[in-house]
């Protein structure tokens, strides 16, 4: 299955400053900021445009249950996930347990913009942080 880069995610820990680097030093347009509380995000995300590549801003909204806070403690800020669009995530998983690529089952969401992802386990990625993720709304 073709898989493409979608996006990066990079855990920050001041947003707005975040912000203001990615979009007058680098020229990136801020594209979408929200808030998701939800449990196994509890960040607040800054979508940036940057010549047609997404970067996603993560800061953690709760230092001791943010899985971007418990990141950051361990590894400091910088870049947390890589993210891949696949065709049908279904497909993806299927392929991936074929595979013997284990997921991060509790991870499995869809997000505001209709995107479903999924995390793989970073213990069968090289140490990488690996999202999935399909716009099933999009097709």
């Amino acid at each position: 299955m073709k898989k493409t880069l979608d996006h990066i995610g990079i855990a920050v820990r001041r947003l707005d400053e975040s912000i203001q680097f990615y979009t007058e030093v680098l020229g990136g347009e801020l594209l979408d900021r929200y808030r998701s509380e939800a449990k196994g995000v509890e960040s607040e995300i800054a979508v940036i445009d940057l010549n047609n590549s997404r970067i996603e801003l993560l800061m953690p909204t709760n230092n001791s249950t943010s899985p971007i806070a418990r990141f950051m403690k361990q590894k400091g800020k910088g870049v947390h996930h890589i993210a891949y669009v696949v065709d049908n995530l279904d497909e993806a998983l299927i392929e991936l347990q074929t595979q013997k690529i284990r997921v991060m089952e509790e991870t499995r969401r869809v997000n505001k913009h209709g995107r479903r992802l999924i995390y793989l386990n970073p213990a069968d990625t090289e140490g990488t942080i690996i999202e999935y993720c399909d716009y099933p709304d999009q097709t």
